[in-house]
């Protein structure tokens, strides 16, 4: 029985097309059935935002890329289209803009206790489509205890920032890959794919590192 296709995956859980694009690449996944191994890596699009901020994600936005409120208006109406297009309900309205790195040290802490995958999913929900904030600790604890997870753990963990350097290696890493956006897929080691493809493209991939795995064995 051949092994799984690995792939890396670097993104941030206040990125719209990381969700997009994870929609799409299961897509690929059911459409070929290929056996995959997903790991998810850090990369934090705004590491300088408050835990707190005081503002909604388009006040951000036009502060951040000196954007016009209309201009970002027009951006979020094109990504919460497209991301429909794939079944997810963006809620612009009700998101908390905030400092992810406690997330993704959550995510850490997840994936060194076998949940990585329900954690991500469960944290880009949150974020896009409950109205949830996943920059603080007693929140991301709450939503780790719902997936099964000791929430006590989970607030000494993040508390003590456990998992700090791990997260901090993985944006070092998608430096020395020459990564600058997100989401970024890295396909059995060897094929890197920029942003939310569309499924064919995933699909293609796949295949070809699922043809040269067969050909090494």
């Amino acid at each position: 029985m051949s092994e799984p296709v690995r792939v890396d995956v670097w993104s941030d859980v206040q990125c719209p097309w990381c969700y997009i694009g994870k929609r799409r690449f299961e897509q690929a996944v059911a459409t070929t059935g290929i056996d995959v191994d997903v790991i998810y890596h850090s990369f934090e699009l705004s590491p300088d935002t408050p835990v707190d901020y005081d503002g909604t994600p388009a006040q951000y936005l036009a502060e951040r890329k000196g954007l016009s409120m209309p201009q970002v208006e027009q951006m979020i109406d094109r990504v919460t289209g497209v991301a429909a297009s794939v079944g997810l309900d963006y809620d612009y309205d009700h998101m908390h803009q905030t400092n992810t790195v406690k997330a993704h040290e959550l995510l850490h802490y997840a994936k060194a206790h076998g949940r990585q995958a329900e954690t991500k999913e469960a944290l880009l929900r949150a974020y896009f489509v409950d109205g949830g904030h996943v920059g603080r600790v007693a929140d991301l604890a709450d939503l780790a205890a719902g997936l099964g997870l000791d929430r006590d753990d989970v607030v000494a963990a993040l508390e003590a920032g456990t998992y700090a350097a791990a997260v901090k290696e993985d944006v070092a890493e998608a430096a020395a890959l020459g990564i600058h956006g997100v989401p970024f897929y890295v396909v059995d080691g060897r094929y890197g794919i920029s942003g939310a493809q569309e499924p064919a493209l995933f699909a293609q991939v796949l295949e070809m590192a699922r043809a040269e795995q067969a050909d090494v064995a």
